[in-house]
């Protein structure tokens, strides 16, 4: 499995974002789809993001976090591409 994602370290809080499809934040399997990343990331928290047609951002995950990444620009991100076995 490969996908692409980040490790942040902001204002002392080290966090972890994973891109998924669009229909997983609305998924009823979304906490095992982010659970399924801290075999990646391990005990951190997991934001995960999805991009609709514009390629405009949504994330799910602790509120604190994706408030700070609301003020974000996605290219502004220092993106890693994973790959899993």
């Amino acid at each position: 499995m490969s996908f692409d994602g980040a490790v942040i370290k902001e204002q002392g809080v080290t966090f972890a974002i994973a891109v998924v499809k669009p229909y997983i934040l609305h998924s009823s399997d979304k906490e095992k789809v982010r659970a399924s990343y801290a075999r990646v990331f391990g005990n951190m928290p997991i934001i995960l993001m999805a991009q609709n047609s514009h390629g405009i951002p949504t994330y799910d995950g602790r509120r604190d976090i994706v408030n700070f990444l609301a003020g974000i620009h996605p290219a502004r991100i220092p993106w890693n591409r994973y790959t899993v076995s």
